[in-house]
């Protein structure tokens, strides 16, 4: 009689414990790689928990391939979930760097109206001047700021940068923004 509960439910469950806890593990790496010093522990806390959990149920079926196949998919699965997880949080902020051969006035009156702080500075490149753009926001809305530069300026040049720190606690576009005077100087 075949043993369902061996290479069926057991394998299953442990596919979904290395689901969860490397889910877990790698939104546990971005928040150290971020600084989030108070989440990241706990995080890391549960990951192991759910870890040990795993590997004592491969530990004690030993002869079981199942239950290998089963925690090597997991692992697998549990890497593009933590990805998925992590993307949909969009936690941190980003420094966009928009380069422009054009005249760069109303794609910065366009950032600048749609609530984000712009700083501009003129520039070289081996084809004469060009306006340099630096916006920092929060991951949630740099899709934002990438559509308006695309509208305004399809040919323009952009590179986006995790910041680990942003020493004033700033929030543009439709977010919440907690320091007013200082978003009213870049308008």
């Amino acid at each position: 009689m075949f043993d369902y509960y061996s290479y069926i439910i057991l394998p299953f469950l442990i596919f979904c414990a290395r689901v969860t806890d490397v889910s877990i593990g790698t939104v546990r790496i971005i928040l150290v790689a971020k600084g989030y010093k108070k989440l990241a522990p706990l995080t890391g806390f549960f990951e192991t928990l759910i870890w040990i959990v795993a590997i004592s149920n491969i530990i004690q079926n030993i002869d079981n391939w199942a239950c290998y196949i089963g925690y090597a998919a997991g692992f697998g699965t549990g890497n593009l979930v933590g990805m998925i997880i992590e993307e949909k949080m969009a936690l941190g902020h980003e420094l966009i760097r928009i380069i422009t051969a054009n005249n760069y006035t109303a794609l910065t009156e366009s950032l600048r109206e749609n609530g984000f702080g712009v700083t501009t500075t003129n520039a070289e490149d081996k084809n004469g001047p060009v306006g340099i753009l630096y916006v920092i926001t929060t991951r949630k809305m740099a899709n934002n700021v990438v559509s308006i530069v695309n509208e305004q300026d399809p040919s323009a040049i952009y590179t986006i940068e995790s910041i680990r720190h942003v020493n004033k606690d700033i929030y543009y576009g439709q977010e919440k923004i907690k320091d007013r005077k200082l978003l009213l100087k870049y308008k």
